[in-house]
């Protein structure tokens, strides 16, 4: 099974996505449905997906799961949930398992050391204890406090968004240094995925991003890593056939056991979907 662990769909009569803020967003700011995304899917094999959350709306993460209820390749939604809510575990059990883990704009919150509040500890906690994954979506900014997290979390599986947003042609041996000490970590996984969005939207070139690329397989091995097109995010900077050609040859030298594992195995096991019997712990 090949599994594009990341892409998002949004309705904007329904709710605006406040990260939408101004002209650079222009070309997202529409609709953006599972219609329109299918066949891409299709062009390139892709089997199912994870739905990612794109606003802090609990409506939203219902929409979400409503959609991986109905027909199509969605197999797991990354939702949103407050995690400093003390009813957290309650709304863990009443969600279906689709929803196979949960995520937050930490990149937003003014605070670089949000995570590693005594709140969201907890919440934490919780999503461990009801079998779920953690999403991280931090930037270089943030990625001290996601190590201190996942340290002080060791039973709960965490998923790196994006490689980690590393500033793709600037000062990176933060980035590095600290991807490297997350991979360190058995319990983090990895998405390769958001590097296009992450250089110059209009004069990126496959070279530059493919180091990046192969840090992270590197750091955290072909078994803890996932593809993820961050549709339609990308389509700033890449579309879905470019970032998927990048993957491949990001992945290139490794073995078909090792690029299938990238490409649908990793997110199988990590999220617990595709009939791997296995939890998403």
């Amino acid at each position: 099974m090949r599994i594009d662990a990341h892409h998002h769909l949004w309705d904007l009569s329904r709710r605006p996505q406040p990260w939408m803020t101004g002209p650079w967003a222009d070309p997202l700011r529409r609709d953006h449905t599972l219609a329109e995304l299918l066949p891409q899917l299709a062009a390139h094999r892709i089997d199912a997906t994870v739905l990612v959350q794109s606003s802090s709306s609990a409506e939203e993460t219902a929409e979400l799961l409503a959609v991986a209820a109905g027909p199509g390749p969605v197999r797991g939604v990354v939702g949103w949930a407050d995690l400093t809510d003390p009813a957290l575990p309650a709304t863990l059990a009443a969600h279906p398992p689709a929803l196979v883990g949960l995520r937050h704009q930490v990149q937003d919150e003014p605070d670089p050391d949000w995570l590693i509040r005594p709140g969201v500890l907890r919440g934490l906690r919780a999503v461990a204890a009801a079998g779920r994954v953690y999403d991280l979506l931090v930037t270089p900014r943030e990625l001290p406090a996601a190590l201190a997290a996942a340290r002080a979390v060791p039973e709960l599986a965490f998923v790196l968004d994006h490689a980690g947003k590393p500033a793709v042609g600037g000062d990176d041996a933060g980035w590095a240094a600290a991807l490297a000490a997350l991979a360190a970590l058995p319990h983090v996984s990895c998405k390769l995925s958001g590097l296009v969005t992450e250089a110059d939207w209009t004069h990126w070139r496959p070279g530059q991003l493919l180091p990046y690329a192969r840090h992270v397989l590197d750091a955290f091995g072909p078994d803890r890593v996932l593809f993820g097109s961050d549709w339609p995010v990308c389509t700033l900077a890449a579309g879905y056939a470019t970032v998927h050609t990048l993957a491949e040859t990001a992945t290139a030298h490794l073995t078909a056991a090792e690029r299938a594992a990238v490409f649908g195995g990793t997110a199988a096991r990590v999220y617990g979907i595709g009939g791997t019997g296995e939890g998403a712990g």
